[in-house]
């Protein structure tokens, strides 16, 4: 897919690179396509679990918004770290930049500090791995650069047991144990009658159930015209589990939210995963066949 080079800067607000080899894959990746790497991250540092001190982490997310020529600011990888800088975060700063902020996992906190600024950001892939692995996703960098070349795009997929409907609304979410980590703060936008998105790794289904139960409970499932799932893989199920299943989860939240679920959206912690303008209007519309959403930045 040709498309056009960009100013591409990487910051590291959370974890640091793990395989240095795999990172440097990445950043020659990008330049072979043609685009100009402004790197803020300390790829060669580590500060506990952290790619940095939160002073230093903290600096590159307001020097890479301040930069005059970045237009495209991408995570280096999630983990943890975001929450111990929100208070000091400038999202007026990040919001008013220009620049679209990319990533996924903890970069949540990014993406709903920014759309309480009434800023769109995206939820897509990061340096490591969906730049850095060997087998590069084609899927997932055709969907990425699709979403940026566009201010119009549709995502369909293939998908059963789903609810026929029709709905639009502003699209929101990202990974839910930061969406529900976020409930009662400043950084948790409060959206109307929008279409949210959530996905998560490792979290065993009454994990999930847990959260998606915190949500609803906190008021902020009950006027969504939709609730659409992503990925959720990593988990083990064992004979204390009986029975109770992902399937018989969602099964029980669809008998206790007032709200269509839909499940198979390709996003998430997987190597094939679509790029989701977070703050974008979506018309969705759902089959027993399939979905698919049509977005308008």
């Amino acid at each position: 897919m040709t498309m056009p080079s960009r100013h591409i800067a990487i910051v590291a607000p959370s974890g640091y690179a793990i395989d240095q080899a795999a990172y440097l894959r990445a950043v020659q990746h990008l330049r072979d396509l043609g685009h100009q790497i402004h790197d803020f991250s300390t790829t060669n540092g580590r500060y506990l679990r952290f790619a940095a001190t939160d002073a230093e982490r903290l600096a590159q997310l307001h020097d890479s918004a301040k930069h005059p020529d970045v237009e495209l600011v991408i995570a280096l990888r999630g983990g943890y770290g975001l929450s111990r800088l929100l208070p000091q975060i400038d999202f007026a700063l990040l919001a008013n930049s220009g620049k679209r902020f990319i990533g996924h996992s903890d970069f949540t906190a990014i993406h709903m500090g920014l759309l309480a600024q009434h800023a769109v950001s995206y939820a897509g892939p990061m340096i490591c791995d969906d730049f850095s692995r060997a087998d590069v996703s084609e899927f997932t960098h055709q969907h990425f650069w699709q979403a940026l070349s566009s201010s119009q795009f549709d995502v369909s997929t293939k998908a059963s047991g789903n609810p026929e409907m029709e709905c639009e609304g502003k699209l929101w979410g990202g990974n839910l144990a930061l969406l529900t980590h976020l409930i009662g703060t400043r950084w948790m936008p409060k959206i109307e009658q929008g279409i949210l998105f959530v996905e998560d790794i490792n979290e065993h289904p009454y994990r999930i159930e847990r959260m998606m139960l915190q949500l609803l409970h906190a008021g902020v499932l009950h006027n969504q015209k939709a609730i659409i799932f992503g990925d959720f893989s990593g988990y083990k199920l064992t004979d204390y589990d009986n029975g109770y299943d992902f399937a018989a989860m969602l099964t029980y939240l669809r008998q206790q939210i007032q709200v269509p679920i839909l499940s198979g959206l390709p996003f998430g912690h997987v190597r094939d995963k679509i790029t989701l303008p977070v703050g974008a209007h979506c018309r969705l519309t759902s089959n027993a066949e399939e979905f698919s959403l049509h977005l308008s930045v």
